[in-house]
């Protein structure tokens, strides 16, 4: 009967965390370069019963002792693992301003090996000097002329300094170079997303606290391109999300109909105590 508790209870968890999940992708649905977080539910190990009976040898003093036979297993509840970013492109948008930039991977493919997904990233820095990565190009120009993203950070060059535009009347190629200035934005590569740390929304950083490597125009088949004018949308699917909410609610709700009947279960065994 308790184990039935911690059983709907944990399930209950799990769910309320879910959607928590679902309801900040649904947040960040229109945030450039947000990508959504997929959660993993795992269940805890199975239990085994055995129903404990006892036995007798055939013996003078008649020995007694106690065997195990296996009922079955039951399970003991769930839990969510973790949450994983889904790196999947977002759809671009056309916004019209200069400062904003788009990364758009144009050949880039799993690793036929292994299955890792691949993406490239700006590499940005905070303010206490600590490199980041984003896919959100939506840039502004800083009241101390330097190019930055719409949280405060530095957008970085490929020489790893900060790049000083002083206005917004600049141009950005293909390639990622910033004109008049000649400063290439510096673009980072990861082989493996799930080697990135998510620090803040759209924020990133290695997990081992290593360096991404910088990566050049057509490396290794590693094809992207710059967009200026362009940013790049959430990759959230509101519908899918918006199901997924209905889904978790649903079972939380049914989690909480299973604990009320054990509830009202345990209830009327104290009243049948008291009568006895």
């Amino acid at each position: 009967m308790f184990r039935g508790f911690y059983t709907a209870g944990s399930g209950m968890i799990a769910q309320q965390r879910r959607t928590e999940v679902l309801a900040n992708n649904l947040a960040n649905a229109r945030t450039p370069g947000f990508k959504e977080e997929q959660s993993t539910i795992r269940s805890f190990p199975d239990m085994l019963l055995s129903q404990v009976e006892a036995g007798k040898l055939p013996t003078d003093r008649n020995f007694q002792f106690r065997t195990g036979r296996p009922v079955g297993t039951v399970s003991t509840g769930v839990y969510m693992q973790e949450t994983l970013p889904n790196f999947a492109p977002g759809s671009l948008i056309e916004s019209g301003l200069p400062t904003d930039v788009a990364l758009v991977d144009t050949g880039i493919v799993p690793n036929a090996e292994t299955g890792e997904i691949r993406t490239f990233l700006f590499r940005i820095e905070t303010e206490d000097g600590e490199q980041r990565y984003t896919r959100n190009g939506s840039f502004m120009v800083g009241p101390n002329d330097f190019l930055l993203t719409n949280r405060g950070e530095y957008v970085l060059d490929s020489q790893g300094e900060r790049i000083e535009v002083g206005n917004d009347e600049f141009t950005v190629t293909p390639d990622g170079v910033i004109e008049p200035m000649n400063q290439r934005l510096s673009i980072a590569f990861v082989a493996d997303v799930n080697d990135l740390l998510k620090v803040e929304e759209g924020v990133y950083a290695h997990r081992n606290g290593e360096a991404l490597p910088e990566v050049e125009q057509g490396e290794a088949n590693q094809m992207f391109e710059v967009r200026q004018g362009y940013v790049e949308g959430s990759n959230v699917d509101v519908a899918q999300t918006m199901t997924g909410m209905m889904s978790s609610y649903r079972a939380f709700e049914a989690n909480s109909k299973i604990l009320q009947a054990y509830d009202r279960s345990m209830e009327k065994a104290v009243e049948l105590g008291r009568l006895t």
